[in-house]
């Protein structure tokens, strides 16, 4: 492993001394200074406190080589963003097949969704799923229907599924889009999403129902988006006519009864 290199490299990236690194992390100087120098490796608590102040993810300060960087790597590190926003690199999809070697869409029941952030990628998790086809769907993108929780996205209501479409490129994703968006901590979460990407490094997570406030969530916390296509509805949605719609059913409705009476007295 070449966390120490990296470690080291980090650091300097900052311009501070071991000892600046070691006090805010609560550490003393010989501690983080063997991780630096590699007398001694880090345990897990000490890497995610490690992943957390460098703001790098754990997978990459342990097997990538920083050294080796260009510099467009190391200015999203800079930023705080370590996660492929661009899915430049191949995002992890596991996706099931039918009988006919094509795609499925596969709907996550809502007891499985929360080990969703674990299993996305596990075909043990994906191939005991139910799935279906919906043969108006392009059948060079990939699809999946996800569990709606709740009451922050009307007229989406609780037992809905959305089917989203992967998203490999997350810079693409206009604001004022619906995803579904599964997060590290939060799970599953289904939001009007707002691209904040280029100022922020972040998404901003915004309800139909204006109850719930908007919250930001930061690229690294973020596994998968999938784009709105469709949802599933036990529900027909709640349509209200307005003051004017109202009055042309009301004068229709009078002229219906007129000609009714018509008729009757012919």
């Amino acid at each position: 492993m070449a966390v120490g290199q990296n470690l080291k490299l980090l650091r300097n990236r900052l311009r501070k001394s071991q000892e600046e690194v070691a006090k805010e992390l609560g550490l003393t100087r010989s501690s983080y200074s063997g991780y630096e120098n590699n007398v001694a490796q880090p345990n897990l608590d000490s890497l995610i406190l490690l992943s957390d102040y460098f703001k790098v993810s754990i997978d990459d300060l342990v097997r990538n080589d920083f050294e080796k960087y260009r510099e467009s790597e190391w200015i999203k590190i800079d930023k705080g963003l370590s996660a492929d926003v661009k899915g430049s690199k191949l995002r992890v999809l596991t996706a099931m097949i039918d009988e006919n070697n094509e795609d499925v869409i596969e709907l996550i029941p809502v007891k499985a969704s929360a080990g969703y952030t674990a299993g996305y990628a596990d075909p043990d998790y994906l191939k005991v799923l139910p799935t279906f086809h919906l043969p108006f769907l392009s059948k060079d993108r990939k699809y999946r229907s996800f569990p709606i929780k709740g009451d922050s996205m009307p007229p989406v209501v609780e037992g809905s599924f959305v089917v989203g479409e992967f998203v490999q490129n997350w810079m693409s994703i206009r604001s004022g889009t619906p995803c579904v968006v599964v997060t590290k901590d939060d799970g599953i979460v289904f939001k009007v999403v707002h691209n904040l990407l280029s100022s922020e490094q972040s998404f901003q997570l915004c309800s139909t129902n204006t109850f719930y406030q908007p919250y930001l969530v930061h690229a690294n916390s973020i596994l998968e988006i999938w784009k709105f296509v469709n949802y599933i509805s036990p529900e027909l949605p709640d349509v209200r006519l307005d003051d004017n719609d109202l009055s042309k059913s009301l004068k229709t409705l009078q002229k219906e009864v007129h000609d009714l009476k018509s008729m009757i007295k012919n």
